[in-house]
């Protein structure tokens, strides 16, 4: 499996399974299985409301001789809520007692947006703190105290623009080491990418395959559909491979870890198999031409009257 190196030397697995949107009752098989397939690296997230079956899967693989704890990678992401800067170990540890581990490979701030300690999801102005008031700096100097005390080896965002992460980079003492976004052929982001790796922070990309099974409130109409271009099947095709594991093949060709959700035990095995898939350059560049700027998690769920994030703002496109 190719990996992502960082300064100290350890490596993240370039492929990992992501968590969202699965069930309890699902997920801790999808963790067994995805173990015993291969996979090392798994993502999670207090949001998600499953990572006591994260954790009871990692116990259980672990105790049964599936794996090592030194083998595996495991992130996790800090909520809106606990966003205040003696906020942050306190919700650290709390996903460390969920998920039955002493410490986490990396630990992600999931969103630069901030809400009041007691609302876990905003609905009004009222719920959300804004940025004046609270600065992403405290924030994330929350996340800096949290790897000094060797609860998380690495800490990093996720759904950051180019201005978040300058303002964290100028005036933070720790950079980030990895920023996760929504990455796919209709959402290519270059720009974003080519920053990212030029400050040596790595991406990994999630909803890689459309997240056609994301909550009906995040859908819009006759949306576009990945697996269904034809592009993508017909290089699908050529590679006598599915039509998702060109989706995985394509982030892994750009050096961006991915990290597809599925419970589905052969489906599972299938995107490990991606890692394996050796697209063309010719494929990539065919890739390259898709691109729509369209994302199918834009973040307009955070606006509400009078509030203080909007869409356009959080992406730099305001």
């Amino acid at each position: 499996m190719k990996t992502l190196s960082f300064a100290n030397g350890d490596a993240m697995p370039i492929l990992g399974l992501g968590t969202w949107k699965s069930k309890s009752e699902d997920v801790y098989n999808a963790v067994r299985s995805a173990i015993k397939t291969g996979f090392r690296h798994i993502d999670c997230a207090m949001i998600y409301g499953n990572e006591p079956a994260v954790g009871r899967a990692l116990k259980d693989a672990i105790a049964e001789g599936d794996v090592s704890r030194s083998e595996l990678w495991i992130t996790s992401k800090l909520w809106n809520n606990s966003h205040a800067e003696d906020q942050v170990v306190p919700a650290l540890q709390k996903t460390l007692s969920d998920l039955q581990l002493d410490y986490l490979d990396l630990y992600l701030i999931h969103w630069p947006i901030a809400q009041q300690h007691d609302v876990l999801g905003a609905k009004k102005a009222d719920d959300y703190i804004s940025r004046e008031e609270l600065p992403l700096i405290a924030t994330w100097r929350g996340m800096e105290q949290a790897q000094q005390q060797g609860l998380a080896r690495h800490i990093g965002v996720s759904n950051f623009a180019e201005h978040h992460l300058n303002e964290i980079m100028e005036k933070g003492s720790i950079r980030p080491a990895v920023n996760q976004v929504e990455l796919h052929p209709y959402l290519q982001q270059p720009a974003l990418v080519a920053f990212c790796q030029s400050h040596n922070i790595h991406l990994t990309a999630y909803s890689p395959l459309g997240s056609g099974d994301r909550p009906d409130g995040m859908k819009g109409e006759n949306e576009p559909v990945l697996f269904e271009n034809e592009v993508i099947k017909a290089i699908a095709a050529a590679h006598d491979a599915t039509p998702a594991q060109v989706l995985i093949a394509w982030s892994i060709h750009r050096n961006v870890s991915v990290i597809p959700k599925s419970t589905n035990p052969g489906r599972i095995a299938q995107n490990f198999a991606a890692a394996s898939l050796e697209l063309t350059p010719e494929d990539m560049n065919r890739i390259a031409a898709l691109d729509r700027s369209r994302r199918y998690v834009d973040g307009r769920f955070w606006e509400v009257e009078g509030g203080p994030y909007t869409a356009a703002a959080l992406w730099g496109e305001a």
